[in-house]
């Protein structure tokens, strides 16, 4: 399938799926995050694909919203505006429910939605020359749709400081936030991004899925239900064909022959 605003790449199970408006910093409009959504249930109903990537072409991850867009939406109808403003909504709701690890790999500025984009992926791998914030209040705006996925990374206090200040982060200062976990240097970033989708890929495909699902699922459980509800995907893991394999390749000493069931 062709995109106009994304590259989509598949190479030794790992899709790479990066922002292709480097002229723009790769802003998240509502052309853009329609593709992304596109993609990324793309890879993630190909049972071939076992993670994916997400990153930016040129200096910037994401730049955000685009402000050209902004400026259409001041005379656009309500209801077309709740509309487009569904498409960003799925976006970030699919980082939930998406069954494939997502490793964003941040090559430059991730800013108001880029950094909502790297708070959603599972893992975050930053460049050194990278920069994070919640910059819309300089623009008079609120991080309505991204503010859960940024607090659930900082914590509350955290992001509640860099929602007001709109302060831009540091590599490294969003890594001792937890923003993103590791820093490198820009030439080893897609280096270090597909080594971790690599580690990940050996792993049984049915247990990342269920580790994902236990995850999510069980966040804003009742704490007593959520036993229940992990017991339950404990009986799936353990009459998996999965790991019948997983023992007997451990016992054999070999590499595992994963069914993904």
């Amino acid at each position: 399938m062709a995109y106009e605003t994304i590259l989509y790449d598949v190479e030794e199970n790992i899709a790479t799926i990066t922002l292709n408006q480097p002229d723009l910093r790769n802003p998240l409009s509502g052309d853009s995050t329609a593709e992304l959504v596109e993609a990324m249930k793309r890879a993630d109903e190909d049972k071939e694909i076992k993670a994916i990537i997400l990153t930016g072409a040129g200096k910037a991850f994401s730049a955000g919203g685009n402000l050209n867009g902004f400026k259409k939406s001041f005379e656009t109808p309500v209801p077309q505006l709740h509309k487009e403003g569904r498409k960003s909504t799925e976006l970030f709701k699919l980082g939930a429910t998406i069954k494939k690890p997502l490793i964003a790999a941040v090559n430059g500025p991730a800013l108001g939605g880029g950094t909502g984009l790297v708070a959603m992926c599972h893992i975050a791998i930053a460049s050194s020359k990278a920069k994070l914030g919640l910059t819309e209040l300089k623009l008079g705006m609120v991080p309505y749709v991204i503010l859960p996925w940024v607090r659930r990374a900082v914590g509350e206090r955290k992001v509640m400081e860099m929602m007001l200040t709109a302060e831009i982060l540091s590599a490294d200062q969003a890594k001792e936030i937890n923003l993103v976990h590791r820093v490198v240097e820009p030439e080893n970033l897609m280096e270090e991004a597909r080594k971790v989708a690599k580690t990940i890929a050996s792993h049984s495909p049915l247990a990342v899925e269920l580790a994902l699902d236990a995850f999510y699922n069980t966040q804003q459980m009742d704490f007593m239900k959520s036993f229940d509800y992990l017991s339950t995907l404990r009986i799936v893991s353990f009459r998996s064909e999965d790991l019948k394999e997983g023992a007997s390749a451990f016992l054999e000493k070999r590499a595992p022959n994963w069914k993904g069931e």
